[in-house]
């Protein structure tokens, strides 16, 4: 059923990694230019690969162990993804005064991390009613 509350938190991380990079930026240069995930093409990779994971669940609605275990390869792509901006953001504007601000969008993986957490928690919790009701018949 598509109607549960893992679609719900999957769509919302499906729009976290998909839409609303385009809307904040990473970061703000020294220059007063926003830069955009679209700069840095393995970002564009990573981002393009949670959406699609996150998708992929959506539609994996009625196999709960696929949709689980996409679940889990989108937290750890969203944890890949956050290391890499910590590292940019520690590593850069360290050396060099290219970085002054950081922005919205780097807390971006984060918020898809909590939504996707609470996307599993409902899956096995689906999941394991399943399999109650099975011991039952």
């Amino acid at each position: 059923m598509i109607q549960r509350i893992q679609t719900v938190y999957l769509v919302l991380a499906f729009v976290v990694t998909g839409v609303l990079p385009f809307v904040f930026p990473l970061w703000t240069l020294s220059n007063n230019q926003q830069e955009f995930f679209m700069s840095n093409q393995l970002y564009a990779i990573l981002f393009g690969l949670s959406t699609s994971l996150s998708l992929l669940s959506i539609l994996f609605y009625k196999k709960r162990q696929h949709q689980f275990v996409l679940g889990r390869l989108n937290i750890i792509l969203n944890l890949i993804l956050l290391g890499l901006f910590v590292y940019r953001s520690l590593n850069v504007s360290g050396a060099t005064v290219t970085v002054s601000e950081k922005g919205i969008g780097m807390f971006l993986p984060i918020i898809a991390i909590v939504f996707l957490v609470l996307a599993n928690k409902a899956i096995k919790k689906d999941e394991d009613l399943v399999k109650s009701v099975d011991r039952l018949r």
